[in-house]
């Protein structure tokens, strides 16, 4: 049986890993900050056979602690603070864990299991994952973006990401640690928090639609991403730290699709044409915009093996038929 230790289990990408990992017979753990945290009663109902541990990517020594309790073999990094609005307003505490977090976990695993070679072989048994993103490329110098497109972040989340990405190589060639970094373009679910605009639209839509809102605002429509499902990113991860040499991949559908063909799709799939409920605010303006990301996955898919199973149009009716689900039930117990 391996071991995984996965930092971000509150988020989306973290509980569809953990639901992967334990399918394939992985005993999981999941890092979590705080003995009050908000998403803690909701993961031990949703991931009952996951063991939850303390730490914080801001503690160097609560880090080392839970590598030697949980004594991994493979570590996934993805807790960050990752709505790219807030990283404007909350620029420094986005650089300590986005970007320094990354360190922290890193030194705590060469500290842990050492560093180097002995006999040919890696001394380190811990591989470990870097969740990048495609924000890295920001202002982007070609289209599309594969591992050799040089990066231009346009905000302070993309920064960050930016160092925690070449921190990772960095350890990977100074101390031969097993250490990937996967540079992941947009991908939603249902479990997508609602500040993202994918799960505003999809709830908004849900909401509309059953009369409890009238109308759905939102910034820049004309904004294009490559978005895909997490619960199949989440596979890549894992097929990373399964080669017999580290590396760092882009992952993606090769699709580009607007915020306004997310919002178009969304509001057809319950019969509603978006223009009479959309309207745009200059107050969910980004203060410098990514406008066009678009993933070249070619490594992926001829070293990994890795596709992605779910279209564009099935993930936004997927995200609108769970938020109607969502919103009828809230109806059902008097909540609105």
């Amino acid at each position: 049986m391996k071991t995984a230790l996965i930092t971000g289990i509150t988020g989306q990408d973290g509980t569809y890993l953990a639901e992967y990992l334990l399918q394939l017979g992985y005993k999981v753990y999941g890092l979590i900050r705080g003995q009050n945290n908000p998403k803690r009663e909701w993961v031990e109902r949703l991931l009952p056979d996951v063991e939850l541990v303390h730490g914080d990517l801001l503690d160097q020594a609560s880090l080392i602690a839970a590598l030697e309790y949980t004594k991994p073999d493979e570590v996934y990094n993805l807790a960050a603070v990752s709505f790219v609005p807030l990283s404007w307003n909350q620029a420094e505490l986005t650089g300590e864990v986005t970007g320094l977090g990354v360190l922290r976990m890193l030194e705590a695993i060469r500290i842990v299991g050492g560093s180097g070679r002995r006999n040919g072989q890696r001394v380190n048994p811990i591989r470990f994952y870097q969740a990048s993103s495609s924000e890295m490329f920001g202002k982007v110098r070609e289209t599309p973006q594969n591992e050799r497109t040089p990066f231009h972040p346009r905000s302070p989340y993309g920064v960050a990401k930016v160092y925690g990405h070449y921190i990772t190589v960095n350890y990977r060639e100074s101390y031969d640690i097993y250490a990937c970094s996967g540079i992941l373009f947009n991908h939603e679910s249902p479990r997508r928090g609602p500040e993202f605009v994918t799960r505003k639209i999809s709830m908004g839509v849900a909401r509309i639609k059953l009369g409890k809102q009238r109308e759905l605002v939102l910034g820049n429509l004309d904004a294009r991403r490559d978005w895909g499902f997490a619960g199949d990113y989440v596979k890549a991860m894992h097929l990373m730290l399964q080669q017999p040499e580290p590396d760092d991949y882009v992952v993606g559908t090769g699709e580009s699709h607007s915020v306004r063909e997310f919002a178009e799709l969304a509001f057809a799939y319950v019969g509603l044409d978006w223009r009479d409920y959309v309207r745009t605010d200059p107050r969910f303006m980004r203060p410098a915009e990514v406008d066009h990301l678009l993933a070249d996955a070619t490594k992926a898919r001829t070293v990994l093996g890795w596709r992605p199973t779910v279209s564009f149009r099935e993930l936004v009716e997927m995200m609108v038929e769970a938020d109607l689900r969502l919103e009828r039930e809230k109806a059902a117990r008097g909540l609105g």
